[in-house]
């Protein structure tokens, strides 16, 4: 992809010299916009509304970029059963697993190997809300695990303040209230800060006031799924990761739920990333194992396909739109060129050259696509911070679905003040020329 500060700095070099070429005063051109005010209000809503779509879509793709580059850790390796893309289709053998945990390269504390065993599933929840505008069913990522605080320092999570892991047996027995007539034995779990922001929204506005967190459910909140009551016990300090949008619980209990008595995933921690690359090698060719080994950055880094795919989404819209944007400027410097020609003729008998009436009106053109491309970056800055759900997988086709938010940083918004420029640029440049061919002496008749 281009340089886009580069492409900044190139068209701001070109409007600075037309400024410097062309010696009509920028009043004129001022003035003229201002005259004619609604069409160059019409124009630059062009502009504003292509642009401030970019800033949108781009953000939307940075904030998914931004969450599968700071998921995983270079000294972790992630092992899933041979051939399987992702989690959610892998079936590890046990009798694998303690072969890997006892290689050298895996790190140990306390004499234990600092490795994950997981089931990894993804559940069909149906929505239990009064609001409407909320859907009917979700996907939830389930992670069961075994042991929490070694999972915890593997994957390199912890628990935002007054949150604790669940307990060994991974339930808990929860007196009647105003919503149980009876007694429920609850599944503990911790959630990720997206998936409670999700759930969160499910409540209405009374719940919502009454809750001590009105943004997300909270610890000692409950849910349902799979027919279940699950406690909330901690929140996972993980929002610009993808696991801010998973639930973590007793992997025992998970698979008797859901039907899952296998492993999908082991994650191992290695004494440093080049050891990772190590072990990813030799179990790439120890055959007394069927598994497919990844460094665990480039695993989540592998399901960026689909924020490749957005921006080949977003710049097939952005240029069906531009085109649209250039007739619109193309067409109004055209209207003010033929209001103008006396003017222009004026110009010509006053001395202004040919060149210098081409940069007059390039100015103005300019002019109006840098009004409705700052509006449209404001507009689209707007959105920085909000949350999104999506999908994340690779070229294979498996992924995850994910709470993600949108990131308006500073090349974005120079991507769009980029456009702009072409946009103006494109759309003036006719226009201008045929003023600039424009005879003095024909020009007064």
């Amino acid at each position: 992809m281009f340089d886009v500060w580069n492409q900044l700095a190139f068209w701001s070099v070109v409007v600075l010299l037309l400024a410097a070429v062309s010696r009509v005063p920028i009043g004129y051109n001022l003035r003229n916009l201002t005259v004619r005010w609604r069409t160059t209000m019409m124009t630059a809503a062009a502009f504003t509304l292509v642009i401030a779509l970019l800033v949108v879509m781009t953000a939307f793709v940075n904030g998914m970029n931004r969450l599968t580059d700071s998921s995983g850790r270079p000294d972790n390796v992630l092992v899933l059963s041979d051939g399987a893309p992702d989690e959610a289709i892998s079936t590890l053998n046990l009798g694998d697993l303690p072969q890997i945990e006892n290689l050298p390269l895996v790190e140990r504390r306390g004499g234990r190997p600092m490795a994950s065993r997981e089931t990894f599933i993804i559940v069909n929840q149906a929505v239990e809300t009064t609001r409407r505008d909320r859907p009917k069913r979700r996907f939830l990522q389930l992670r069961g695990i075994e042991d929490p605080l070694r999972s915890a320092y593997v994957h390199d999570q912890g628990l935002l303040p007054g949150g604790a892991w669940f307990s060994p047996a991974g339930a808990v027995e929860l007196p009647p209230d105003g919503e149980r007539a009876r007694p429920v034995v609850a599944i503990q779990c911790v959630v990720g800060e997206g998936v409670a922001r999700e759930l969160g929204r499910d409540r209405d506005a009374a719940q919502l006031a009454s809750a001590r967190n009105p943004k997300r459910l909270d610890v000692g909140d409950t849910f349902t799924m799979g027919n279940r009551t699950w406690l909330i016990t901690g929140i996972l300090d993980s929002a610009s990761t993808t696991f801010g949008s998973e639930i973590w619980a007793k992997r025992s209990l998970v698979a008797a739920i859901f039907g899952k008595n296998v492993y999908t995933t082991l994650v191992v921690r290695c004494p440093s990333p080049q050891a990772a690359v190590e072990m990813k090698d030799f179990l790439a060719n120890y055959r007394n194992v069927a598994v497919s080994a990844q460094v665990e950055t480039d695993y989540y880094k592998s399901l960026s396909e689909t924020s490749q795919q957005f921006a080949w989404a977003i710049g097939f819209v952005v240029v069906i739109m531009s085109v649209g944007g250039v007739f619109g400027v193309m067409n109004t410097m055209y209207a003010a060129i033929s209001q103008r020609i006396k003017d222009i003729g004026v110009l010509r008998l006053l001395g202004y050259s040919r060149l210098q009436i081409l940069a007059s009106f390039m100015l103005e053109s300019l002019g109006i696509a840098i009004i409705g491309g700052a509006l449209g970056c404001f507009i689209g800055s707007l959105a920085d911070g909000w949350t999104a759900t999506s999908v994340v997988s690779s070229n294979a086709g498996a992924g995850k679905t994910v709470v993600l938010r949108l990131v308006v940083d500073a090349n974005t918004l120079a991507l769009g003040a980029v456009l702009t420029m072409i946009m103006g640029a494109v759309g003036g440049l006719l226009p201008s020329l045929n003023a600039m061919r424009l005879k003095a002496l024909e020009a007064l008749r």
